[in-house]
């Protein structure tokens, strides 16, 4: 049933992208919330919708007389920098979270990559990741027409599922020259999607961060 769930799920285009994997490995209290329908949001007198990284609207939380809203969305209404510190479990707004450099980080030291929940914008739409997948991006470029993107995420998801669900969906967007090895150790899968855009997909065990898998992924729209 979940595998043909999953197909399904590629097949539709459904991407299964979120906001969980901020929450990996931190302490969770199930709590009985609402979707505040009914708040609407305006910055300097316009009105302004919360959105995630997809472009989906997304709906402020009233839960014992709090509303709470998606602080991504509201840094980027109010142009504050924010970042999420994966390795302490932390958001980091304003101050530390500028683009190019995290707390601690010298003059002339490369800066890691920024991690966060949002997939890179020329990734295909339909391009599956996993709901609790963390996201580092290391390239996200439009030169000369070209779209290029390269990027890895963690997630707690089983290499065998993943390995599946992209198996699936390259058969259903058809690549070319394909090279695929799906095991419960490893994923390796190449190839040209649509027989035109080179996509490589790499998966294995994370050795810093035990029962989470790492995934490395590069396309470029050519």
């Amino acid at each position: 049933m979940k595998k043909k769930w999953l197909i399904a799920a590629v097949a539709a285009g459904m991407t299964i992208t979120g906001s969980a994997g901020v929450y990996a490995g931190a302490k969770l209290e199930q709590i009985k919330a609402y979707l505040n329908h009914s708040i609407g949001v305006v910055v300097d007198g316009t009105p302004y919708w919360l959105k995630d990284g997809n472009g989906k609207t997304l709906t402020p939380i009233t839960y014992e007389g709090i509303t709470y809203l998606p602080v991504r969305s509201v840094a980027g209404a109010l142009k504050v920098p924010i970042t999420y510190d994966a390795a302490n479990y932390k958001v980091r707004i304003g101050k530390g979270a500028e683009a190019g450099g995290t707390p601690g980080t010298g003059a002339g030291t490369a800066a890691p990559p920024v991690e966060s929940t949002e997939r890179p914008v020329n990734l295909p739409k339909d391009f599956p990741i996993p709901a609790d997948a963390v996201i580092a991006t290391t390239l996200d470029t439009d030169a000369d027409g070209v779209k290029k993107a390269a990027f890895t995420y963690s997630t707690q998801e089983a290499l065998e599922t993943m390995g599946f669900v992209y198996s699936e969906y390259v058969r259903i967007k058809r690549l070319d020259n394909a090279s695929q090895t799906v095991s419960a150790s490893t994923v390796k899968i190449s190839g040209r999607l649509g027989g035109t855009s080179p996509l490589s997909i790499t998966g294995k065990a994370s050795t810093a961060r035990p029962g989470f898998n790492i995934f490395t992924i590069t396309f470029s729209e050519s």
